[in-house]
């Protein structure tokens, strides 16, 4: 079986005249509907994601796997890192990296992967 991918979309909101947009990974855990908010790694990050998402509003979000091992301690970390990736007409991928927004939304975004596995 497939494994289903889960989807970011962005939502456009209105600030003091000007259009920001909140990233959202949106699903149904326990039957009760939740948003998991992302944000870009930094502050350039917002230019990044204009480029990735373009003119749409769906991106695909991607989980990579890490693992460092402290050399002093011997002690391994493992965890990952999200993304959104869009491929565009010509097969061009454009990627950037994302973080949950707060430390809720991490955990609703882990809740939400267990379900696509």
């Amino acid at each position: 079986m497939a494994e289903k991918k889960l989807i970011v979309e962005r939502e456009p909101r209105e600030y003091n005249g000007k259009t920001y947009y909140n990233y959202l990974v949106k699903g149904v855990i326990r039957g009760k509907e939740v948003k998991a908010a992302l944000a870009p790694t930094d502050n350039g990050g917002f230019t990044l994601l204009d480029i990735v998402y373009n003119d749409d509003t769906c991106a695909e979000l991607t989980v990579t796997p890490y693992e460092i091992t402290d050399e002093k301690t011997k002690k391994t970390v493992k965890g990952v890192t999200f993304g959104v990736k869009n491929v565009d007409e010509n097969g061009e991928i454009y990627e950037c990296k994302v973080k949950p927004f707060r430390s809720s939304d991490r955990t609703l975004l882990e809740m939400l992967l267990k379900q696509t596995a």
